[in-house]
């Protein structure tokens, strides 16, 4: 879980539209399509191992990975959810 006052500050490194954690749903979801493989980050590589969280950008397009509770907030490391 990422602490609230941080999550207030942080946005989108590409578009600076706020972020917000992915519920269990969501995060789910996600780790079912990094199983079942294809699954490419912005970067174009692909994203194999599962994900221990993620915040998402508002309008929904864009998951950025949380690896050991540290945001990762790269422009390629985002993973479409389009």
């Amino acid at each position: 879980m990422i602490d609230p006052e941080l999550l207030k500050i942080l946005a989108c490194p590409a578009t600076h539209q706020p972020l917000s954690e992915a519920d269990d749903a969501a995060l789910s979801a996600l780790n079912e399509r990094v199983q079942a493989g294809g699954c490419k980050n912005v970067g174009g590589q692909e994203v194999t191992e599962p994900l221990d969280g993620a915040l998402l950008r508002e309008d929904g397009t864009i998951a950025y990975p949380v690896r050991d509770t540290i945001p990762v907030l790269l422009v390629d490391e985002g993973i479409p959810l389009t």
